[in-house]
């Protein structure tokens, strides 16, 4: 799992994606200034011969404070999010993204979609149902908000602007799409695999225990190596992760130690 050790760290997948964003629109405004990189704007009424444009829409975006925006949104929220969801977190981000395009496609297939807003908005709501009561502080406001409320002002702003039809250049459905799919994706999820924090730890399951294992009868054997303080501290780091993101976030590394610790236990 990723843990921040200072305010300005971060993960691994978030840090790529505002890198990304950042080189696609430096070429917007040198080496494509023309063009505009029309080809990667997503365009409802042409999917069918542009399938692509409803993923690379997403590194577009028409000014710099259009980027900043989104980019900031990810810079804050992007890191606690990715540290809960793990190896998942480009896959929702993706799905928020792609969820954007579709509800686009539904209600505006005229209109040319740029701009990551659905997918940034999708990590936003990502980390308002994690952490609801979090407490931030917005520009202009004199006091701080709760995440929670936030994220409601922002989704229900884009609800009443869409349904408006308002003429301000602002994909709003492409933000509601973002919004709507992460919460399908959020809540699909959280059954089983987004275990609550006052849960227990699970046990480490039995399949890591090789099935055609046949039972040996041994002689006890004397305390080894196993009962070492590093061991059981990454056999507890081991057991957190999959109480936090779920046992399909663990590297073989991690199965590994799952694996020799059980049995471990087995033989004694």
């Amino acid at each position: 799992m990723y843990t921040k050790s200072s305010p300005f760290a971060l993960a691994p997948w978030t840090r790529r994606i505002i890198v990304a964003n950042a080189i696609v629109y430096l070429l917007q405004i040198t080496l494509f200034v023309d063009s505009g990189l029309g080809g990667l704007a997503f365009v409802p009424a042409l999917i069918a011969q542009q399938p692509w444009t409803a993923f690379t829409y997403m590194f577009l975006h028409g000014g710099l404070l259009h980027l900043a925006f989104n980019m900031l949104v990810l810079f804050f929220f992007g890191s606690a999010v990715e540290g809960k969801l793990g190896d998942r977190y480009p896959v929702y981000y993706a799905i928020c993204g792609v969820g954007g395009a579709a509800l686009s496609f539904v209600f505006v297939p005229q209109a040319p979609i740029i701009g990551a807003s659905a997918a940034v908005y999708g990590i936003a709501l990502a980390f308002a149902f994690y952490w609801p009561d979090n407490e931030i502080m917005v520009f202009p406001l004199p006091i701080p908000i709760k995440v929670k409320w936030l994220v409601g002002f922002l989704a229900a702003s884009s609800l009443f602007l869409g349904v408006l039809g308002s003429s301000d250049g602002v994909a709003h459905f492409a933000h509601l799409g973002g919004f709507l799919a992460g919460g399908i994706y959020l809540y699909w999820t959280r059954a089983g695999r987004e275990a609550a924090p006052h849960y227990a730890k699970p046990t480490p399951p039995e399949i890591l225990v090789h099935p055609t294992a046949k039972h040996k009868t041994e002689q006890p054997k004397k305390p080894s190596r196993w009962k070492d303080e590093k061991h059981y501290r990454d056999v507890d780091r081991v057991l957190d992760k999959i109480s936090a993101s779920g046992i399909d976030s663990l590297t073989n590394e991690e199965l590994r130690i799952l694996d020799e610790s059980s049995k471990h236990m087995g033989r004694n």
